[in-house]
């Protein structure tokens, strides 16, 4: 089957190469100029770990295997270790793996079987779909048919809302913001990741091998922006921390402002109670994000993208039935992560200073 894919992330990529491996003719198309490898690392876990096995790549994950989390310390405005957060807070098992995005990214993308095409710099613009196939019209102009069409392209989905309607339909914030840049000079193999707390704000230094990254994460409800627009999300975060001069709060923001690439998003889940219409349907952060504070995306987009491949191949092409049984055998995975979050968000952000200090001291 000719099948299009809209977004070469994590889930776009292991759609590829499950439906390619499978004898689909598949095609990728990516808004961005290259694949999208910045961010902070992910976790492997539960049934997505034997999956990642079904698939080849198990042993290539393992070798790439990195371990942020487990050295996460809470300090204070000093720099002073006050609680150490155990790995079991973030885990759900011992085995779960965690591992760079960018190293993910390129095990799926060097994987991927002759017959898989990924077109960068470009996007969907408009779908007809009919019984017998989908009418694309791409943002470059071209116009092409094909047998499926698969969005796999993340929270602000393109093909969700050009399928199922407005973002706000499905969107439920989750009282956050979030904010990843890159920290050139500040990579310490082995060192810590210390995250300093003030109310409603969290400032962290992640690292791994000799690399590092600084987050931010504060609360604050949905604010009404253009996500494309980096500068004004640049600008709300300036006015969030401009006025914190604590730990290493302004250095951080300093290289927030200044990184070309960087992340700033709501921290917000999909909920949506089908995620197929006709020959069109939705894997990943597209059809059910549950937010950085589940730490099962990648797990949701490993398993849904081998269910789906798997599932068309079981039906003999049967579109309609295979995407039921994909809904069917990803659905509970994805209730429990999306139930997972709300916990993390007291962890990470407590709001007051009096939750911050109960915080550190349940973790000492």
């Amino acid at each position: 089957m000719n099948i299009l894919i809209s977004g070469a992330g994590v889930a776009g990529l292991a759609l590829a190469l499950n439906l390619g491996i499978r004898g689909h003719q598949v095609t990728v198309v990516e808004y961005a100029s290259h694949l999208r490898v910045n961010g902070s690392p992910i976790d492997i876990r539960g049934d997505a770990i034997s999956i990642t096995g079904e698939m080849g790549l198990l042993t290539q994950i393992l070798q790439q295997r990195v371990h942020m989390t487990e050295r996460l310390v809470w300090v204070n405005s000093d720099g002073a270790v006050v609680g150490r957060s155990p790995a079991q807070e973030f885990s759900d098992s011992g085995d779960d793996i965690e591992i760079a995005r960018e190293d993910l990214t390129r095990i799926l993308f060097d994987a991927l079987p002759h017959g898989v095409t990924i077109r960068f710099q470009d996007s969907i613009d408009a779908l007809t779909g009919d019984g017998d196939g989908v009418d694309v019209r791409f943002a470059s102009g071209s116009r092409e048919r094909f047998g499926l069409v698969l969005g796999a392209d993340g929270l602000h989905s393109a093909v969700r809302r050009l399928t199922f309607g407005p973002e706000r339909d499905y969107l439920r914030h989750l009282g956050l913001y979030v904010a990843l840049f890159d920290l050139p000079g500040e990579g310490q193999p082995g060192g810590p990741s210390p995250s300093y707390n003030f109310p409603g704000h969290l400032a962290t230094i992640g690292r791994y091998r000799d690399k590092a990254l600084g987050c931010f994460i504060f609360r604050s409800g949905l604010i009404d922006y253009d996500y494309h627009d980096l500068d004004a999300g640049k600008k709300i975060l300036a006015s969030e921390y401009t006025s914190h001069d604590s730990w290493k709060v302004p250095e951080l923001l300093d290289a927030a402002l200044a990184d070309s690439e960087l992340y700033f998003d709501s921290v917000s889940q999909i909920h949506m109670p089908a995620w197929h219409k006709g020959r069109i349907a939705l894997v990943g952060d597209a059809a059910h994000c549950a937010t950085l504070l589940s730490g099962r995306g990648t797990s949701l987009a490993l398993t849904g993208a081998y269910f789906l491949a798997e599932e068309l191949t079981r039906s003999d092409g049967d579109h309609t039935t295979a995407f039921q049984r994909y809904e069917a055998r990803q659905r509970p995975y994805v209730t429990f992560a999306q139930d997972s979050a709300n916990y993390g968000r007291d962890v990470l952000v407590p709001a007051t200073w009096e939750a911050i200090t109960e915080r550190n001291q349940s973790f000492q």
